[in-house]
């Protein structure tokens, strides 16, 4: 059974050579990039030919899609430009695609501020990952999209990790944050969803609680602190971005 190794990326050039030198036992590797500014694509043609570049960006879930369409393989393992297969994955998933079909997930551990998060409710983070092409794929949301199986596929867990490292640095979490609250309020908006700045602060509080107390980020030292902090306002900051939405959809009426 052929396997392609799948990637949606855009200005990745710092991570994405170390995320492909993880990748070369794939049958294929597929690379979409949304245009990029950086050495992205010619990074990605010293690894692969089958290098595409889409820049109508209309959400994470469509590029997948499109990303999806490129595949020549049975199977696809959807990969991001900073994650790394350890061996102990690579293994897990040849031994699995030998098997009946199914989604596969992965644990993702994730490396920020100096230390591998073990805590905090990010590990270990089972994400599905794994797929046979024909009876699975992800759906169209902005942010956040999802795999949607066939019905009646199995769901499996595979062994062994998928190193994560989420963010270069405090700015760099700052600015994918702000993208991500701007995603999910325009998607709630576009629902006719609404929210009051008094869901942002409970949402965000709680939020907190949850990461550092009943998730133990505790147990992950000041890293831990951190990171349950900016959670709490990165929640905080999507509730609030649909607020000012709203506030300004009234006033325009």
């Amino acid at each position: 059974m052929s396997i392609s190794a799948v990637l949606i990326v855009k200005n990745e050039a710092h991570h994405l050579r170390e995320c492909l030198e993880t990748l070369t036992w794939a049958d294929e590797i597929v690379v979409l990039d949304a245009g990029s500014q950086d050495e992205t694509c010619a990074i990605a043609r010293e690894f692969t030919q089958n290098v595409s570049v889409n820049a109508d960006w209309q959400g994470f879930g469509i590029q997948r899609q499109r990303a999806e369409a490129l595949a020549n393989g049975e199977w696809i393992l959807m990969v991001d430009a900073d994650e790394r297969v350890t061996p102990e994955l690579r293994d897990s998933i040849q031994a699995a695609i030998q098997q009946p079909p199914a989604a596969y997930s992965v644990s993702r551990l994730s490396w920020c501020f100096g230390r591998f998060i073990r805590h905090s409710g990010w590990y270990p983070d089972r994400v599905l990952r794994l797929y046979p092409k024909r009876q699975a794929g992800y759906n169209a949301s902005l942010v956040h999209e999802k795999l949607v199986v066939e019905a009646g596929l199995a769901e499996k867990p595979l062994s062994g990790d998928l190193l994560h490292y989420t963010y270069r640095d405090l700015r760099h979490y700052l600015e994918k944050s702000a993208h991500y609250a701007q995603a999910w309020a325009e998607q709630r908006a576009a629902q006719g969803k609404t929210a009051t700045l008094w869901q942002g602060i409970s949402h965000g509080l709680a939020c907190f609680l949850k990461m550092y107390v009943l998730k133990a980020g505790f147990k992950d030292g000041k890293q831990g602190l951190l990171l349950a902090l900016l959670s709490a306002h990165s929640t905080f900051a999507k509730y609030a971005d649909l607020w000012v939405r709203t506030q300004t959809s009234e006033k325009q009426r």
